[in-house]
């Protein structure tokens, strides 16, 4: 969405009258986003429980103990399933067949809410920097450059932020800038 404003704004040699259309097409582009994703959002957390309630009632429902094993392991990341033997593994099937049967959840939780509005904040605000060189500068072509400025910094500092809980921050936000001038190529390229 943000990269619609600027390059809106590089494709038209807009005016001031311009610069304020567009701002008002990005702002409400962001508002339909941001509810599009918080819909998207809610709908993969019921999605997601609804195939962990399935996941459970087939471990329970599995007879055959290797069978059943083999179903437990298929829910467990690689680095844990190393780390078990198969004698784990049938002690996780027993105690998750002995669990009492519960009906997957019919509603969202205060949680997945709240989770929901975050992300329909995020997408909404996130143009928001972008766009303010373009209500604080009066010459267009100097707002167009910090705003680019402001784009990048927002690049590197999602990468960087992201880095530090895959353990490289300063290389992912370096790559995040990398990425997203490869992707303003491509909408330039195609006629963005």
């Amino acid at each position: 969405m943000v990269l619609t404003f600027t390059l809106s704004i590089t494709a038209t040699e807009a005016g001031r009258e311009d610069v304020h259309t567009v701002l008002i097409g990005a702002l409400g582009c962001n508002l339909a986003w941001g509810i599009i994703d918080a819909v998207m959002y809610l709908m993969g957390v019921q999605g997601e429980r609804r195939i962990a309630v399935s996941d459970l009632a087939a471990i329970r429902n599995e007879d055959d103990p290797v069978l059943g094993r083999a179903l437990v392991a298929d829910q467990l990341p690689p680095a844990v399933l190393a780390a078990l033997t198969d004698a784990e593994l049938e002690r996780i099937r027993l105690r998750l067949k002995a669990l009492p049967e519960s009906p997957p959840d019919q509603v969202w939780q205060w949680n997945d809410l709240l989770a929901a509005c975050g992300v329909f904040l995020l997408v909404f605000f996130c143009v928001f920097p972008v766009v303010l060189p373009f209500l604080l500068f009066d010459e267009i072509a100097l707002a167009l450059r910090v705003s680019n400025v402001v784009a990048i910094l927002l690049l590197f500092l999602t990468g960087f932020t992201f880095g530090q809980y895959v353990g490289s921050p300063w290389r992912t936000g370096i790559l995040m800038i990398l990425i997203g001038i490869a992707l303003v190529a491509v909408a330039f390229a195609l006629g963005g």
